[in-house]
């Protein structure tokens, strides 16, 4: 299983590395490309239909349709980047075009790929549009100008690899809501720091996770894949933040139902009757009452893998196909657990498959959470449950 793991991560580093442009050999790219990120904030002002209509009343031509906005239907003020000068215009001209487009939506951002004057080139770019929640209830109808609002634009990588991460910068933009103001009064003491530190926050916690713990790593995928509550001891806040974040990342939420994985939960809760402890507070973390598998195992090596590159893009690519392969094993089991109803040779199937797949425990453990309806799969469960507990005492 390990060397296609390993194919599989180097693919995806070939492809991140594909997206990009310049000379000379990856090798001698890759420090530059993932130490440098970006950031840039523009105020934006779209003036109101009134105004518009205003204007043609005294008898000048209307400027653009609704539906093809001109650029003179709204305006961009730069509020803070750590982009050149030269680089700054290029990317206000991409902003423009995207908000004529209408391609701009309230707290759900976009990537892309931009060409920059910086050293990398062309970049990926996450960019959002955000409106202040505390305006907008004083804002009046009267008023020919709307609130300010803001376009938040994030760089750094390809657009692919950052596109992994969009959900993550949806929710760190939010972070500047409450205290973004036109007055601009806190842009030294939180604005320049937040903005900063976006790439540090929302790229970077798997792969310091992954340097954390090592080896240590398959212990938290077999946490994340059998939803066993993990508690934090004597560690800072971020390291802390950095391994519930994996957890999350790693889990199979969302790819499950929910009443399936709420019951998984409660199952795993009660039979373990409790949780998995990570102790921070010697110079290597210590787990406590943690578990792994074949499975967990051998996607820790390509974890370790990866590492050897810098890539902190591919780590997230990893737990894609880490939980990819996870949901594919677990629908197989459940086709050979169909078929097993009524042929002996499929149940002879569904005892191979446990046997080799690495993580028969967890999954045996998740279809009979989601089979516990069904008399029939209930029974071939528990053959192959007497099945998994025999080969554990041999």
């Amino acid at each position: 299983m390990l060397p296609a793991l390993q194919e599989s991560a180097d693919g995806d580093e070939r492809e991140l590395e594909s997206s990009e442009e310049g000379g000379g050999p990856a090798e001698e790219r890759r420090p530059e490309r993932f130490s440098n990120s970006y950031y840039c904030v523009y105020g934006y002002r779209c003036h109101s239909s009134s105004e518009q209509a205003a204007d043609s009343d005294d008898g000048s031509p209307s400027s653009g349709t609704p539906e093809t906005p001109s650029a003179e239907d709204f305006s961009l003020s730069l509020v803070d980047t750590n982009l050149p000068a030269e680089a700054e215009t290029e990317l206000r001209s991409f902003i423009a075009k995207r908000l004529i487009k209408g391609a701009l939506f309230e707290g759900m951002g976009n990537v892309a790929s931009v060409e920059l004057s910086i050293p990398e080139f062309r970049v990926g770019c996450y960019y959002c549009l955000l409106q202040q929640e505390k305006l907008l209830e004083t804002a009046t109808v009267e008023s020919n100008i709307s609130p300010p609002q803001y376009v938040t634009c994030f760089l750094g990588g390809s657009e692919k690899g950052l596109e992994l991460f969009r959900l993550e910068l949806d929710i760190y933009v939010q972070g500047l809501k409450t205290n973004l103001d036109s007055e601009k009064s806190n842009l030294d003491t939180y604005i320049k720091p937040y903005l900063r530190s976006w790439f540090e926050d929302s790229v970077c916690p798997i792969q310091r996770v992954v340097q954390l713990f090592q080896e240590k790593l398959a212990f938290l995928l077999h946490a994340a894949l059998s939803y066993t509550p993990v508690e934090v001891k004597n560690s800072d806040e971020r390291t802390k933040k950095d391994i519930h974040r994996f957890l999350s990342a790693a889990s199979l939420q969302g790819l499950i139902q929910e009443g399936t994985m709420t019951s998984l939960c409660i199952a795993m809760t009660e039979e373990q009757n409790k949780s998995v402890v990570i102790d921070c507070s010697g110079p290597q973390p210590q787990f406590h009452n943690a578990g792994s598998n074949k499975f967990c195992d051998d996607w820790m090596q390509a974890f370790l893998n990866g590492a050897e590159g810098g890539n902190p893009f591919l780590f997230r690519q990893i737990v894609e196909n880490f939980k990819l392969k996870a949901i594919q094993d677990t629908n197989n089991l459940k086709r050979f657990i169909r078929q097993a109803e009524m042929n002996h040779y499929a149940l002879f199937k569904c005892f191979v498959f446990l046997k080799n797949c690495g993580s028969g425990d967890v999954l045996l453990k998740i279809v009979k959470v989601e089979q516990a309806e069904m008399p029939e799969a209930k029974n071939v469960i528990t053959v192959l449950e007497e099945f998994m507990r025999e080969t554990a005492v041999a």
